[in-house]
């Protein structure tokens, strides 16, 4: 009998403390990957606080799907709080999903490399709002985001400091095909950084 991420994890020297603090985490997958993907380039390099400011605006003006924010105004995106830049992204992913179909579906039976692949052709949408979007939109398993800051620091406190990114990502492997949930109980080994993962699911 195949053991769950919770039991595999639980049975780990270093992730295990924290599934005994934590309990069971479980993936959330998204029902509109569209809306979720707007709300993670709100969030690039922006506070927390910020980035909900500005997405409660943005969603109060504009009808969230690809066809009303492409026939939104420049100006609307801007005054809800968007940067020129986040506009121009807004309005590419919009674009690209109006254009080539996207939804959960489309990607649903293709491979984590091939999702990154996708997404990250998209202007505005680099390797971290992908990895978040199959975290967090598609539930993918064992996905590992060595780019997240909360990911390294909550590793460097539960593993030890002094490990590269790459370093990181082969000591990961023993996560492995959970690493997904080893990612949720990192962000958790910290109080500063239990917040990563509201970072991208909250209020979407």
């Amino acid at each position: 009998m195949t053991d769950t991420p919770h039991e595999r994890l639980a049975a780990d020297s270093d992730i295990g403390p924290l599934v005994a603090r934590h309990g069971e985490l479980t993936l959330d997958p998204a029902d509109d990957l569209f809306r979720r993907l707007v709300v993670s380039i709100c969030r690039q390099q922006v506070s927390m606080a910020s980035a909900a400011a500005t997405r409660d605006r943005l969603f109060d003006a504009v009808e969230m799907t690809p066809a009303a924010v492409l026939a939104a105004d420049d100006a609307v995106l801007r005054d809800a709080g968007l940067s020129r830049q986040k506009t121009r992204y807004v309005n590419e992913v919009a674009a690209a999903f109006q254009e080539r179909g996207y939804s959960l579906d489309y990607f649903a039976e293709m491979s984590d490399d091939a999702v990154r692949a996708e997404l990250t052709a998209i202007t505005g949408v680099g390797e971290w709002t992908a990895n978040m979007q199959l975290l967090f939109s598609l539930g993918r398993e064992d996905v590992f985001p060595v780019g997240d800051l909360g990911v390294r620091k909550g590793f460097s406190n539960v593993v030890g400091e002094g490990y590269s990114r790459s370093e990181m990502s082969e000591y990961a492997r023993r996560w492995a095909p959970y690493r997904s949930y080893a990612t949720l109980y990192l962000w958790r080994a910290e109080e500063d950084i239990a917040g990563s993962v509201a970072e991208v699911t909250d209020g979407d």
